[in-house]
């Protein structure tokens, strides 16, 4: 055997070493590779109902938002016509009260001044009795 054919075995040997020591990690990341690719294909299965039922959910819940469309028109035309009902009433009336308000104001203040007016001149009296003396007492 000469030193060329050591040298060939030796790097025959080397390698087949490099080749095992890179084989390793080849073999342990294609074992990673098979779990993520089982990983994918579970979580595929799990996502894919839920997705669904999501979709289901929010066609569900735009028919429910027709529902309370319509409900808040109707809520908003209610309104509108409560407000014309309100002005309405306010104008047929809002006048007469307001008239029937300063007529009863009125008659309470001309009552008041009457009432006034009479203890003012009971009150007089009583003054001019009490200042002025009596008939008897000016005669001799």
């Amino acid at each position: 055997m000469s030193v060329g054919d050591i040298a060939g075995l030796v790097a025959a040997i080397a390698f087949a070493v490099l080749v095992l020591v890179v084989a390793v990690p080849l073999v342990k990341l294609g074992g990673v590779l098979d779990e993520a690719r089982g990983t994918v294909r579970r979580l595929t299965e799990h996502t894919l109902p839920a997705i669904d039922e999501a979709v289901s959910t929010i066609r569900s819940a735009n028919g429910q938002m027709t529902k309370v469309d319509t409900v808040t028109t109707s809520a908003a035309r209610v309104t509108e016509d409560v407000s014309a009902l309100t002005t309405l009433v306010s104008a047929t009336v809002g006048g007469p009260l307001v008239k029937l308000s300063a007529f009863s104001y009125a008659v309470r203040s001309l009552l008041r001044r009457k009432d006034a007016r009479a203890a003012y001149r009971e009150r007089e009296t009583e003054l001019r009795e009490a200042l002025l003396p009596d008939d008897d007492a000016r005669q001799p």
